[in-house]
């Protein structure tokens, strides 16, 4: 079994910053690539971030510039720096991962999820 388990959301005023953290546990061999997605009240989920295992990193056009997306692959966890925060940020942030397991299967594996909030 697999899962990956976010942290770090809140409630934080507009211009602020916060630090989401996501680590995967279970049977895992390796970690491809890894993601945060976002969903907004009443909106569709859309790609926040994306960083391969080699660190190579894709954004929104809407987080570039302010959002940073990392990774820890001895930690296996993911990270995503949000500076200059803005109230259309506001949404649950979703990680989202390439797992190879131990039986050699390959999952693409969800979070519950973590709440942000970015007030005006």
């Amino acid at each position: 079994q697999v899962q990956l388990e976010e942290s770090g959301g809140g409630l934080v005023q507009a211009g602020g910053s916060l630090r989401l953290s996501c680590e995967a546990s279970g049977s895992i061999l390796s970690i491809n690539h890894m993601y945060w997605y976002r969903q907004a009240p009443g909106k569709q989920r859309e790609l926040v971030a994306g960083i391969s295992r080699g660190g190579n990193t894709n954004y929104a056009d809407s987080v570039k510039g302010r959002f940073t997306i990392s990774r820890d692959n001895a930690k296996n966890t993911v990270y995503l720096q949000m500076n200059s925060l803005k109230p259309e940020d506001t949404a649950a942030y979703y990680c989202n991962a390439e797992i190879i397991a131990t039986t050699r299967a390959t999952l693409s594996v969800w979070g519950r999820g973590t709440l942000v909030t970015v007030s005006s």
